[in-house]
């Protein structure tokens, strides 16, 4: 079995992509590529094994071109400055982990979260996805995006994801 600090940059090493099964615990070394959620929830496992103290994060941030590589022409061409986005991450103490955001990116330590919490890696998927709807339905009722539906946003925001895959 690997380190946790060896099996971390393999995984950041990894190509963004979502998987086929993401509830699978071992789909990311299966496919070779992950998510946000899937590598952190890999990495979780791992550390749970390992009996190393991290947490696996759910955060919501507010999604822009100048934070999120490659959604700026997205967010442009639907006339919006920004989306709240789900982000899965690592905590250790106060310190962030980020196994998704490489070179450039400045990784979720940089991000403004509008809404923390701590998940189990089982939580990636249907828990994770009710999160991110609850606070959208929320955040376009007080933001008034009048025209905008969950389903409209919703749609957007695959196009923003997809941006991040290419």
């Amino acid at each position: 079995m690997m380190e946790p600090f060896s099996a971390g940059r393999y995984v950041c090493e990894l190509p963004y992509g979502r998987n086929l099964r993401p509830a699978d615990p071992q789909v990311v070394l299966q496919e070779q590529k992950g998510t946000c959620s899937t590598k952190h929830a890999l990495m979780r496992r791992l550390a749970i094994e390992q009996n190393f103290e991290l947490s696996l994060m759910l955060g919501i941030y507010l999604m822009t071109g100048s934070n999120t590589r490659g959604v700026g022409e997205v967010l442009a061409r639907h006339r919006l400055e920004g989306l709240p986005e789900t982000h899965c991450y690592l905590r250790t103490g106060a310190t962030r982990i980020d196994l998704t955001r490489r070179g450039n990116d400045r990784g979720s330590h940089s991000l403004s979260f509008l809404h923390e919490e701590e998940i189990d890696p089982n939580q990636i998927t249907q828990y994770k996805a009710g999160v991110h709807r609850n606070f959208l339905e929320h955040w376009i009722a007080q933001s008034a995006l009048s025209g905008f539906t969950l389903t409209d946003i919703w749609k957007i925001r695959e196009e923003c994801i997809a941006a991040l895959s290419g």
